[in-house]
């Protein structure tokens, strides 16, 4: 018996579409495990440490500190601080903190191996996500369901 060509066109367009763009595997990748115990304490404590470096930059710049780095842009990194330290939009913060502390290191700082150092944390925190101590695990995180 000979399969009809609709089946066969839908049959070979869906091995090619699963072989060629893995839909499962990048969707997977988009959203963090929220990790609890030891590994969610250390990405609050990473999170606490990084967001109140950048607060303080921020502050210091608004005082009227003199520095070479651009107020603005260390009012945004602090912005994306207080974002990171209640764990509200953790990747989205993360990626805010590179930009700027790149930019910050590029247009030329008096310090680059501190921007350098937050630019690369808050890369790997917009990878690893906030941890199950978040608002994010909260909002976005994985939900129970008793039946």
């Amino acid at each position: 018996m000979a399969t009809p060509p609709d089946l066969e066109c839908r049959i070979v367009l869906s091995a090619f579409y699963s072989s060629v763009f893995d839909i499962g595997g990048v969707l997977q990748r988009l959203f963090s495990m929220f990790p609890n115990g030891w590994p969610g304490r250390g990405l609050l404590l990473l999170r606490a440490v990084v967001a109140v470096i950048l607060i303080h930059d921020g502050v210091a710049a608004l005082i009227g500190v003199p520095q070479r780095e651009s107020i603005a842009l260390q009012v945004i990194a602090a912005i994306a601080g207080v974002f990171l330290l209640v764990g509200l939009w953790t990747p989205i913060a993360g990626v805010i903190i590179a930009l700027s502390e790149t930019w910050i290191a590029l247009a030329g700082t008096d310090h680059p191996r501190g921007t350098i150092l937050m630019a690369t944390l808050g890369i790997a925190l917009a990878i690893l996500g906030p941890g199950a101590l978040s608002i994010d695990a909260r909002l976005f995180g994985r939900k129970r369901l008793d039946i």
